[in-house]
């Protein structure tokens, strides 16, 4: 299931020339509880919103946003796990606990402070800067980075990983593009991870995540 959310689409609004990804290749936001969808779009006054939903709560979370019109993302791989005895192929959180928004600054704090179905739902902190009260305020990930991180991660391969820099050997500091496979147009740094070279996607103060195995043939260098 692929739990992204909301925003209306505006004909003839311009895209930021920075964004690599086509929107259309976003999927859309469904909840998993009825069914509805939302399709995201790029509109002024929204950003992408990083909540937490403890105790693995996020698909009941992103259920009420989705119905609610917002548009969600969660991160998902498929994994094996035991039931009965027997391995079984199931869709589990690649960050668990975590869900990114894409909405409003006055919605997002609906949501938080001010939704009684949803205590369990608070923000995730960005713990590099701070506001005027000396607070650190909730983070908010660049639509840039977002979409990239989306594209590499919405196929739910198994082979994902949420990673840190000790697990990541890179081989340069160039950034490079996957120009094929079902990793094509993802965007990050070429590394070996458990023993394969990998292509790692940083997703600003929360985390980073590398692909399944990457051939040297799909891989381009580009400027930044």
């Amino acid at each position: 299931m692929y739990t992204l959310s909301n925003v209306e689409t505006r004909r003839g609004e311009a895209v930021p020339p920075s964004v690599k990804v086509a929107l259309n290749t976003i999927p859309e936001a469904k909840s998993s509880k009825t069914g509805a969808t939302v399709r995201y779009a790029h509109t002024p006054g929204m950003n992408w919103y990083v909540l937490r939903a403890s105790y693995g709560r996020e698909d009941k979370a992103s259920d009420y946003l989705v119905e609610d019109g917002t548009f969600v993302y969660i991160a998902k791989r498929y994994t094996y796990k035991a039931v009965n005895g027997k391995p079984k192929k199931v869709l589990e959180a690649l960050i668990p606990n975590i869900i990114f928004a894409y909405t409003t600054e006055k919605k997002a704090d609906e949501y938080v402070k001010n939704t009684p179905a949803l205590p369990y739902l608070t923000y995730y902190y960005n713990h590099c800067e701070q506001d005027s009260a000396q607070k650190n305020p909730p983070l908010t990930i660049s639509c840039k980075e977002m979409e990239n991180f989306i594209l590499a991660t919405c196929n739910n391969s198994e082979h994902l990983k949420f990673v840190d820099e000790s697990q990541c050997h890179y081989k340069g500091g160039e950034i490079v593009r996957v120009t094929d496979g079902i990793f094509k147009g993802v965007e990050g740094k070429v590394a070996r991870v458990s023993g394969q070279q990998r292509v790692i996607v940083a997703l600003s103060n929360v985390g980073l995540v590398s692909t399944a195995y990457v051939p040297t043939a799909f891989l381009e260098i580009i400027d930044e």
